[in-house]
């Protein structure tokens, strides 16, 4: 039996009940995957979300999409972009940009995902990449942005890098924002990952050993010695393709596709001297 895709609905129904699970993904076999276990939530490009396959292999992952509020443009550009993003496929859009933006895409019934904590576009107004909500201004701070983005009309938020006390103290709080945990504890709505954290996965494939690894994830598979291996499997079927040539021993007959004799020899009488 399929199973059922979440809904807004749900996501604030299950509030205090159990904790969802969500990666960021990147490719039609990582949504495919995510899809087999069972993970509840994904984030994923655009350019994933648009691919005709991807409801095919992912049918019930509830898919947050986005792009920078400065990418997107004007706010109607946005709430335009959004609507061709939702009728692709995807469930909300994320939004890191002003709460009259946020309002801008909730009111026409965009479902919004905000950002709070550590926001990497934004990471320079708070102090460059490193946890936030460590003293008790940051923590008031990050409560009432997240009250903020729930009377904006946000359906949920990223809390990125905030200690794990301050995010659960938030969360009980927040009559309908579900809140979804990147390093910030098991207080949260959802844990939210990176696919290739957990699989220990480089963003480069060329490279060799395990990638730098944000301290609040964990790694489940290396992937990365797996691509170094593989990689070493590649060079060396080509350095035997290119023997096989130099040798003569490539192609043979089975690669090839035969002529009859007959029209062999009557084709070559119909050329001209070599």
């Amino acid at each position: 039996m399929t199973r059922r895709r979440l809904t807004v609905s749900d996501l604030a129904a299950l509030k205090g009940v159990r904790q969802l699970t969500m990666l960021r993904i990147f490719t039609l076999d990582d949504a495919a995957a995510a899809e087999n276990a069972g993970i509840d939530v994904v984030s994923a490009p655009p350019e994933l979300v648009s691919n005709p396959r991807y409801r095919r292999v992912a049918p019930s992952l509830f898919t947050l999409t986005g792009k920078s509020h400065l990418e997107a443009g004007s706010a109607d550009e946005h709430l335009r972009w959004a609507g061709d993003m939702l009728m692709a496929g995807a469930d909300c859009i994320y939004c890191s940009g002003s709460m009259d933006r946020v309002e801008h895409l909730a009111k026409e019934y965009v479902p919004v995902v905000g950002h709070v904590g550590l926001v990497p576009s934004r990471a320079g107004w708070s102090g460059g990449f490193r946890a936030v909500g460590k003293t008790a201004d940051d923590a008031l701070r990050v409560y009432r942005e997240c009250v903020a983005l729930e009377n904006a009309g946000a359906i949920a938020a990223e809390i990125e890098v905030v200690p794990a006390e301050v995010a659960s103290e938030i969360s009980v709080r927040m009559k309908k924002l579900s809140l979804w945990s990147m390093g910030s504890g098991a207080g949260c709505d959802a844990q939210y990952l990176f696919a290739m954290d957990i699989l220990g996965e480089p963003a480069n494939p060329m490279m060799t050993g395990i990638a730098r690894i944000p301290r609040h994830s964990k790694v489940y598979r290396n992937f990365a010695t797996e691509y170094a291996r593989l990689q070493q499997e590649r060079i060396a079927a080509f350095s035997e393709f290119r023997a096989d040539v130099e040798l003569g021993t490539f192609p043979e007959s089975r690669h090839l596709v035969p002529i009859d004799e007959d029209e062999l020899t009557e084709f070559r009488a119909g050329l001209p001297p070599a």
